[in-house]
């Protein structure tokens, strides 16, 4: 059979166009990758906070893949780029530098207060959003970066309602303070204090430890010896759950006080039987039970995870979600055409309805006070 190659040829180079411009379309249709940094400390007593957040990330990464957003003329897929900073300042720069390097678009972290002030600096002279889940200190948001935001109340709220609760409810007379010199420990401690002096409740003594001790049996022995009703503890329940046994050990019958950081599920494990009414601690924001969409993510939480939530899993959810949000109202991930959208968002979330003050802080931040009972943590107030 003979073939008539030059018209072979003429249709080949008639429809190359053609077949190109489909190939393109194909191409433009390709998912947008969309790189969003978390970090939290992975390794280290903390390790257990930064799982547990990063499981609150990787749901919301995996609901907002499930909603084909289209940015910059394609279909997001969103990737989680998970950092281990190991709860350490230093580690936290570094963390930070390298994702400014791999230019993600935005960042949701870091856990501690110690870690993410001097990583904002980082990400702001970057140009990348930030979203603190869980970094309580108000020093975050009052630095002057506009690219910065928190979805938890900050520990002006947190010391302020505790000290409240102290003075009114307790009607505690003497109060021994323990912080352990860290971005949030000192800076909750001092507010507490401060506060608990206004309403006239005599400080007896004023200890600190580190983030990394597990013998208090020195400091323990000084409180002892003045018999306070109350210990306020500013730090992480790593800490919080050998105190209260070596409290026990040396009898001291005064109750302990806290706040997130000692608010957890683990502290029963770390505290053992001696975590129970004895124990008060203050979560920025609504108790899971109480949250809009709390029991909903818990019963989806366990399921996908098979273990119970920390604390802050709800409010990463929410943080990875607000700004996914915010790029699709801006049809873009690029953090310039994004942010605007970020600061004036308002999404419905798990945690309730997130919206930002001026400087990045959620508006009307609840506080809940918190006590254990045999059923682990349960709420006992709620400040509004």
């Amino acid at each position: 059979m003979r073939v008539n190659l030059a018209r072979h040829w003429n249709c080949l180079v008639w429809a190359a166009p053609v077949w190109m411009a489909l190939f393109a379309g194909t191409v433009a249709a390709k998912d947008v990758i969309v790189k969003i940094g978390h970090i939290a400390p992975l390794s280290g007593p903390q390790a257990h906070y930064g799982k547990d957040n990063e499981s609150g990330a990787r749901m919301a990464i995996d609901d907002l893949n499930k909603m084909k957003i289209q940015l910059d003329g394609g279909t997001a897929k969103f990737q989680l780029i998970a950092e281990d900073d190991a709860a350490d300042p230093k580690t936290g720069a570094i963390v930070a530098q390298k994702l400014c390097d791999m230019k993600v678009n935005g960042i949701v972290g870091h856990l501690n207060s110690g870690t993410t002030i001097p990583a904002s600096r980082i990400y702001y002279d970057c140009g990348i959003p930030q979203i603190t889940p869980s970094a309580t200190t108000p020093k975050v948001t009052k630095q002057g970066f506009e690219s910065v935001f928190r979805v938890i109340a900050h520990d002006g709220v947190l010391g302020v309602a505790l000290a409240k609760y102290a003075a009114d409810d307790m009607k505690a007379k003497r109060v021994v303070v323990i912080d352990d010199r860290t971005g949030y420990g000192q800076p909750l401690a001092d507010i507490f204090t401060n506060q608990l002096q206004a309403k006239g409740v005599k400080v007896l003594e004023r200890h600190y430890t580190n983030d990394k001790a597990t013998d208090f049996a020195a400091i323990l022995t000084s409180v002892k010896r003045v018999n306070p009703d109350l210990v306020f503890y500013g730090g992480m329940d790593a800490q919080a759950g050998p105190m209260l046994r070596q409290m026990k050990q040396l009898g001291i019958k005064a109750k302990l006080m806290g706040g997130d950081g000692i608010c957890t599920a683990e502290l029963v494990r770390l505290g053992g039987d001696n975590v129970g009414p004895n124990v008060l601690c203050a979560e920025g924001g609504m108790a899971l039970s109480k949250m809009p969409g709390g029991p909903a993510f818990e019963k989806r939480y366990k399921e996908r995870f098979k273990t119970d939530i920390q604390v802050y899993a709800p409010f990463v959810y929410d943080a990875v979600m607000t700004m996914g949000m915010a790029m699709k109202n801006a049809k873009s991930a690029d953090p310039k055409k994004y942010l605007p959208k970020l600061k004036d968002i308002r999404y419905d979330g798990v945690i309730g309805t997130i919206a930002f003050d001026e400087v990045g802080d959620v508006l009307n931040a609840a506080v809940t006070l918190n006590s254990y009972g045999p059923k682990g943590k349960f709420p006992i107030k709620i400040v509004n």
